[in-house]
């Protein structure tokens, strides 16, 4: 008996750990009780450095999203090693899943996947790859696409390629203002092929950018201090590039607070009349509160907007003023989910 009890004593341990585990949040994936409802920046424009070394395989640039402190942050587009001949970088991607965005990670695999439709450009113009190929076991490189250096690379072809994709830097698949692009059967079955996630080089090199502060879109307004890199994690040196400007689209969701919808509160259904009325009371409190914030930030970024018109600010300062009040939208509507999400669970304990 002591026996059989200390087995289901582990076997019970064992999946605690286990449900703990898968849902523990990472600095890319989707954290289960915050919801993104704006989406990332345009994508920046920059240069691409020159290729390190045979072997080496480009993976584009992308904003990635700390929930420490409720902001995007530009993980550079870097040069990295495939963990395999043969295998190539699917580029991961955002995109609007019904009630927030939600990052789809990138993968290593023989063919190319769906990445959202999202021109990366350097090959990645929205379907497929056109920068190189793999021959015989080795990468050529197209270098009517790729920067890189003939003296020391020699497997190299020149294509041209005609991009036939507007460039408008959305960084994001769905939602309002997001592309529309859907993945085609043959994507779909490359999704399903034997592929494997970022190498550990591409995982330190995104917390890296995590790390430092000035890739954060609050602080660099949507042009990092460093859009690409040499080589993965080597964010400083003659290898880090900068962003030459910011991208041209706005992000998905409202960028003020004056275009924000107004909450709504559910109908409870408990069947319980009388428990009904109380958790209809407390949404209704929740909601009310809630869009009076809603109107008092409205009123103080339009207050902003007036000032800008009086002092006929420049572009910098406009832009400036519109990241910030991106972000302050942003945090109001996240803090707001939350509320509504711990007076759901007092509701649900009330029940029982």
């Amino acid at each position: 008996m002591r026996i059989n009890s200390l087995v289901r004593s582990l076997s019970f341990a064992v999946i605690a750990l286990t449900l703990v585990v898968l849902t523990l949040p990472t600095p890319s994936a989707a954290q289960i009780g915050i919801a993104i409802r704006i989406g990332p920046p345009a994508l920046p424009v920059y240069e691409q450095p020159v290729c390190p070394g045979d072997g080496y395989l480009w993976t584009p640039g992308y904003w990635a999203y700390d929930y420490d402190v409720s902001d995007y942050y530009w993980v550079p587009g870097t040069w990295v090693l495939a963990p395999e001949v043969g295998f190539l970088w699917t580029p991961g991607w955002w995109g609007w899943g019904g009630d927030a965005f939600l990052f789809h990670e990138g993968y290593w695999g023989p063919h190319i996947g769906f990445y959202g439709g999202i021109n990366y450009g350097f090959g990645y113009f929205g379907v497929g790859f056109v920068g190189g190929r793999w021959d015989g076991g080795h990468f050529f490189y197209n270098r009517a696409v790729l920067n890189v250096n003939v003296t020391n690379i020699h497997n190299v072809y020149n294509t041209r390629v005609v991009n036939n994709v507007t460039v408008n830097r959305v960084s994001f698949n769905g939602g309002n203002g997001g592309i529309t692009a859907r993945p085609t059967p043959e994507e779909e079955r490359y999704a399903n092929e034997r592929h494997v996630g970022p190498v550990a080089a591409q995982t330190e090199h995104a917390q890296a950018a995590r790390n430092d502060p000035q890739q954060r879109a609050s602080v660099n307004h949507g042009r990092p201090e460093v859009a690409a890199t040499a080589r993965p994690g080597e964010l400083k040196g003659a290898g880090a590039v900068p962003a030459r400007e910011a991208g041209n689209s706005r992000p998905s969701a409202p960028n003020d607070a004056k275009d924000l919808q107004p909450h709504t509160p559910a109908a409870p259904n408990t069947g319980n009349a009388k428990q009904d009325q109380k958790f209809q009371q407390q949404q209704e409190k929740l909601a009310a509160q809630q869009n009076k914030e809603h109107q008092k930030l409205a009123a103080q970024q339009e207050k902003e907007h007036q000032q800008l018109a009086r002092q006929n600010a420049n572009d910098a300062a406009r832009q400036q003023v519109e990241q910030r009040h991106q972000q302050q939208t942003q945090q109001l509507e996240e803090r707001h989910t939350q509320q509504q999400q711990h007076l759901q669970e007092r509701q649900s304990r009330g029940r029982k």
